[in-house]
């Protein structure tokens, strides 16, 4: 069987005297797609960044956080190969985090800078093997025909695409999806959501992804984990989340965590076609 791909054990963080992670503890097996629900305040995003090694945690003994099998903090310490291990883990955020100047192939190709020399970095050249993982990319999220436009001008759902596509270049074992459809129409929320969960299925990708409204989690996540201020409330699986239950966890807040589009997802339609031309690094 698969090993976990995530361990936490006893996770506190606080912001200037504010509690936003209150002794958090959770596993996530290699494989899984889980959903990470709550309000917002809930401290979602603060435990995706904790995962990734962006925030520290404080520095409670017991405190540890390990991405397949190792240790990214410990005690509010990071590992001092916490590097390396990020390379397993693409992050993807509501707010896209593309270089808006810069083409969206490029913006692509940045997931294989861990694998690349420090030059190429500089000059944004990249091998050919590079250049055609990002086309391959591109194209399986069928957004292949924007790859020269700048980011600028892709849509909002596009960007999102376009990020999926880095991690993809990456390779990574587990994507921390960041509210990534927060700020997308129904039509984009839906594909971005349609897209991870085939990286789930055919690739085998691990994927925690926060989420502001419950209707994606009972599409796509088997399992949901929901936070209210700080803490786990509720760990397992999302078709037991009925309404009342959702009520009876965030009472007032409830009404955030639903829209009138339902809980209706799609399985996602293969893309196909010839790569565009390469070239050269």
């Amino acid at each position: 069987m698969p090993g976990p791909a995530i361990e936490v054990e006893s996770l506190h963080k606080s912001f200037h005297g504010k509690t936003a992670l209150n002794g958090v503890s959770l596993r996530v097996d290699t494989g899984e797609m889980v959903a990470l629900l709550g309000a917002s305040g809930s401290g979602k995003s603060t435990l995706l960044r904790l995962l990734n090694g962006l925030h520290r945690a404080d520095p409670r003994p017991g405190s540890t956080i390990r991405v397949f099998g190792r240790t990214v903090q410990c005690g509010g310490v990071m590992a001092r190969d916490v590097r390396s291990v990020r390379a397993d883990v693409a992050a993807i955020f509501q707010q896209f985090n593309l270089v808006d100047r810069l083409p969206v192939v490029v913006n692509v190709m940045a997931g294989a800078l861990h694998r690349q020399p420090l030059w190429r970095a500089i000059t944004r050249r990249f091998p050919p093997l590079e250049q055609q993982r990002a086309w391959r990319a591109l194209q399986r999220v069928g957004i292949e025909q924007c790859g020269w436009q700048r980011a600028s001008t892709l849509s909002g759902g596009q960007q999102q695409r376009a990020a999926i596509s880095r991690a993809l270049v990456q390779e990574a074992r587990l994507i921390l999806a960041d509210e990534p459809v927060a700020s997308l129409d129904p039509a984009s929320s839906q594909r971005v959501m349609e897209l991870l969960a085939e990286l789930n299925r055919e690739l085998g990708v691990t994927v925690v992804v926060s989420l502001h409204q419950v209707e994606h989690a009972f599409a796509f996540c088997p399992r949901t984990i929901a936070l209210r201020a700080g803490e786990v409330v509720y760990d397992g699986p999302t078709r037991a989340l009925s309404d009342d239950r959702l009520r009876a966890l965030y009472g007032s807040q409830t009404h955030e965590l639903f829209r009138p589009e339902g809980r209706d997802g799609a399985q996602a339609p293969r893309i196909g076609g010839a790569l565009p031309e390469l070239r050269a690094a």
